[in-house]
């Protein structure tokens, strides 16, 4: 079993869907009864929403938090209660995507639809736990198998141990393949159900220079110090992964441009605090540059490729115009109450 395989050949298909309109009652007991930790709402077999165990949970709590009102009772519709709009994949989106998606998102049952958007079956977080345990399994009776020959299979099975990795080695945080994913899927989202969301571009000023100065155990030291700060002071819902090299990208969902440059703020005054010894910076202690950018309804980008690109030339200015700051460079006719043309940050 190779770990690109596609979630159409995992995908529950014998599943059960309701309208909007379906009375709630109807749609627990199907529940109840077939065992379902979810069932998908659809329109014209187009997937709008979807009933969860959670959503039944915080049904409860309404409940009984109004236990005590003369609201008159009136029989409830999915509609009310229903978790929307829905997260969904297609039925060529790999088991690695899948993970990242999965978890990044924090979804536990991810519709597939087919190209024109038509329901065709549900994986869950548990098919997914199922079958990643498969390939780690053979993959693992592989290389014991073929550890004393060190044959082109043990490499290969190496390799597909690697693929299913989302995280960095050395900082723990997100690796680039899992962050092109997430970026991928969370501008598709922005697209479709016309979201805002916003990217930072972190980068570690002189830090070539650190290197030579420290030892590079020291610099993976400094890396591993940086990433777990940033982590720290970043919100629950943000995620970090490591751009390449001393550079690390933010992902801030349902962030604007105002919003993306408070909470950057924030954490480079935060940063500045733990004063990491830097003797080769003009500084005197280890600092960061940032370039942030926004994709929003009026300030929409094609792919994600041109907001992480929007967000390097404010990192490049950042750099230009004396490091340990941020900035944000709006395109040519782009207009922003929030921020000016470019928006220094100075700590």
């Amino acid at each position: 079993m190779r770990a690109d395989i596609l979630v159409s050949s995992l995908m529950t298909t014998d599943i059960t869907s309701t309208t909007a309109d379906a009375n709630l009652a109807d749609v627990i007991k199907t529940m109840i009864d077939s065992r379902y930790s979810c069932v998908v709402v659809v329109e014209d077999d187009l997937p709008i929403g979807i009933i969860t165990e959670r959503d039944i949970v915080r049904l409860m709590g309404l409940f009984i938090s109004d236990s005590d009102s003369d609201t008159p009772e009136r029989p409830l519709r999915v509609a009310d209660v229903m978790s929307g709009p829905v997260e969904t994949i297609s039925e060529e989106t790999t088991l690695f995507d899948a993970l990242v998606i999965s978890s990044t998102q924090k979804i536990r049952h991810l519709p597939v639809v087919s190209a024109s958007g038509k329901l065709l079956g549900l994986v869950t977080q548990s098919d997914l736990a199922k079958t990643l345990f498969k390939v780690y399994e053979q993959q693992q009776e592989l290389i014991e198998h073929s550890v004393t020959k060190r044959t082109k299979e043990l490499q290969q099975a190496n390799e597909e141990l690697r693929s299913l990795s989302m995280v960095d080695g050395l900082t723990g945080l997100g690796n680039r393949r899992a962050m092109e994913v997430d970026l991928e899927h969370s501008h598709s989202q922005a697209l479709r159900y016309n979201r805002s969301y916003s990217v930072a571009l972190f980068d570690v000023d002189y830090f070539k220079l650190y290197n030579d100065f420290y030892g590079h155990k020291a610099g993976d030291n400094a890396l591993r110090m940086i990433s777990d700060h940033l982590s720290k002071k970043i919100r629950t819902c943000d995620r970090l992964y490591r751009y390449g090299g001393e550079e690390i990208l933010l992902i801030l969902p349902e962030t604007n441009l105002s919003g993306a440059i408070i909470l950057v703020e924030r954490i480079l005054a935060s940063f500045a605090e733990l004063n990491i010894p830097h003797e080769k910076s003009s500084y005197g202690f280890v600092t960061l540059s940032c370039g942030l950018a926004s994709h929003v309804e009026k300030s929409a980008f094609e792919n994600w490729e041109g907001l992480v690109d929007q967000a390097d030339q404010g990192l490049y200015a950042s750099k230009k115009n004396g490091r340990n700051r941020a900035s944000v460079i709006l395109r040519e006719g782009e207009a922003d109450d929030s921020a000016p043309s470019m928006h220094g940050i100075n700590q």
